[in-house]
């Protein structure tokens, strides 16, 4: 078995050839050059790069710190952050955790996430699960005025100074933030949370290895010592598997295919799927082009989504991510009476017949016109799944240079943004209030 996140392009070839995806080879090293160079679109975004070989064991020692002292002083600790701010977090320590930690009771702070959604009964069920228990805040915003985690965090905030006063509260809440300017930045000087920077250099969805997910990861009680290891091995190490999976992924929609589904036989994949759905979506969606970025659990959702995929419209791809080796075994124990007809596979370990599972379904898509790449990942250990987040980020990259835009801005977030200001009448906002108005009148 590898020691090393691999991309398997074998049964991608059908609606493009191995000798086409071989001819994009030299586009995507020219693009790998660009990016690594600095001299392409977006280049003033691009502290992700070499972060990981940066961070020095100091930082992660303070880092690890702070994670301890919440995890003593509180049962719960809520990170507050939207998009980039809370999925890395949220899929490494989904990807890391015991499928039913949050109903164990141990000594480790739970970690949940607010700020993230608008839900009124979310926020409410949070606080009254919140009222009268020790708890934390990790606060995300480079400016601290987004609206979704600016809402949660001003009620959670208000509620954790109800309950043990300011001068503990402000002991209980971190700020992850800009350097120097933004609302969060003035609130936390004045009074005294501790911080942490975001790099003006690195953009949210590429922050996963900077205090932003880190320090969730931490206090969830993970190893980001090993975490940022196994990022280094893959900035340090060979491109191959980035390259194939850049020019593999790009020939495929040049040929039609326009969505690329991120497969798992994990259930603790799932958040690492919505966090590459922000990373893919949010890099290449622009200028009219872009692949479109969706996800499926399987098996669950081949009882589902299944039918679809075999049968309809053929513009899809998928990417398989295979997990080598379980955490745990579980045998298929021998019944007498066999009513359910399970003793052919009795003896064997459920993973074995999981990976027949991911063998036969891949099979059955290519014979159904449904091009697939496969990345195995050899474990999900912190190691392996700091490989993969970072080998996932630095194909992003190059696949975008390779379809022509900046994969590191995303001008179409605002749009909403303008708009439900203006529906609720925000200082600044008369006119375009005023314009929509006047639309919904017609």
């Amino acid at each position: 078995m590898s020691n090393s996140i691999q991309v398997f392009n074998k049964y991608a070839f059908g609606e493009v050839t191995e000798q086409q995806v071989n001819a994009m080879m030299p586009e995507a090293e020219q693009a790998l050059e660009v990016l690594e160079k600095g001299n392409g679109a977006g280049n003033d975004f691009l502290g992700w790069l070499h972060l990981p070989s940066s961070i020095t064991a100091e930082e992660l020692a303070d880092i690890e710190e702070t994670a301890s002292k919440l995890r003593t002083t509180c049962e719960y600790v809520v990170v507050v952050g939207i998009g980039g701010s809370y999925l890395g977090a949220k899929a490494a320590i989904e990807a890391l955790s015991d499928c039913f930690a949050p109903y164990k009771a141990d000594h480790t702070a739970k970690v949940l996430f607010a700020g993230n959604n608008i839900g009124e009964d979310y926020l409410h069920d949070l606080m009254t699960l919140l009222t009268d228990r020790r708890f934390g805040i990790v606060v995300i915003s480079k400016s601290g005025t987004t609206t979704e985690p600016a809402i949660a965090f001003r009620l959670l905030k208000d509620l954790l100074e109800k309950q043990v006063g300011k001068a503990i509260a402000s002991k209980r809440i971190v700020a992850i933030t800009d350097a120097r300017k933004g609302a969060l930045r003035n609130l936390a000087t004045q009074e005294g949370y501790k911080t942490y920077v975001i790099p003006d250099n690195v953009g949210g969805r590429f922050s996963v290895l900077t205090p932003v997910g880190l320090l969730p990861i931490a206090i969830a009680g993970f190893d980001i010592k090993e975490l940022v290891a196994g990022a280094v091995e893959v900035e340090q190490g060979c491109n191959c598997a980035i390259l194939t999976y850049a020019a593999t992924r790009n020939a495929l929609y040049r040929a039609g295919k326009k969505i690329e589904l991120l497969v798992n036989f994990n259930p603790k994949l799932h958040y690492l799927a919505e966090w590459w759905k922000q990373l893919y979506g949010e890099s290449e969606g622009k200028g009219g082009k872009g692949i479109f970025p969706a996800a499926v659990d399987f098996s669950t959702d081949l009882h589902s989504m299944g039918q679809w995929i075999q049968d309809g419209e053929r513009t899809i791809f998928e990417t398989v991510i295979s997990v080598g080796e379980q955490q745990n075994r579980v045998i298929i124990p021998h019944d007498e009476a066999d009513l359910d007809g399970l003793n052919y596979i009795a003896g064997k370990d459920v993973d074995y017949v999981n990976k027949m599972a991911e063998l036969g379904t891949r099979l059955a898509h290519v014979d159904g016109g449904v091009p697939n790449l496969l990345i195995t990942v050899p474990a999900l250990t912190e190691r392996y799944l700091g490989m993969l987040l970072y080998f996932f980020e630095k194909a992003c990259g190059v696949s975008g240079y390779m379809l022509g835009v900046n994969p590191f801005d995303q001008p179409g977030v605002e749009a909403y943004k303008k708009n439900m200001f203006a529906l609720l009448s925000k200082p600044g906002y008369e006119e375009a209030s005023a314009a929509l108005q006047e639309k919904l009148r017609r």
